[in-house]
């Protein structure tokens, strides 16, 4: 009674509910694959601007990579740093070479308290 008529109608009818739990989960493997592909390609692409805060931004990518763990696929922290540092605008640039001159790599929350303070 609860599932979208649109979903309703692919799923075969069974009498189990066994089997149409079964059913229910095939079905849904692919929308988690596509939705994991939207994620990817959102998470590669974004890029900042100057309508919302850079904090937000970062919590709005921090986010991305967490519902792409849910889903299976684990964004290392250091690669999500290198993500959020590719999303940066030019005028980022000069932070962006200071970050790569030093030895030290940040997390998202030091890379985030930086850019903060950058804004």
């Amino acid at each position: 009674m609860t599932i979208a008529n649109n979903i309703n109608t692919t799923l075969s009818k069974v009498e189990i509910a066994m089997e149409f739990l079964k059913n229910i989960e095939d079905h849904f493997k692919s929308a988690n694959k596509s939705l994991t592909g939207t994620l990817m390609v959102e998470l590669t692409t974004k890029k900042f601007d100057d309508r919302r805060s850079m904090h937000v931004h970062v919590l709005e990518m921090t986010n991305l990579a967490a519902k792409l763990k849910t889903l299976g696929m684990n964004v290392d922290e250091f690669f999500l740093v290198q993500f959020i540092l590719n999303s940066l605008p030019p005028q980022y640039g000069a932070f962006q070479i200071n970050y790569n001159t030093i030895k030290d790599k940040w997390n998202v929350n030091e890379l985030s308290n930086m850019l903060v303070q950058e804004e």
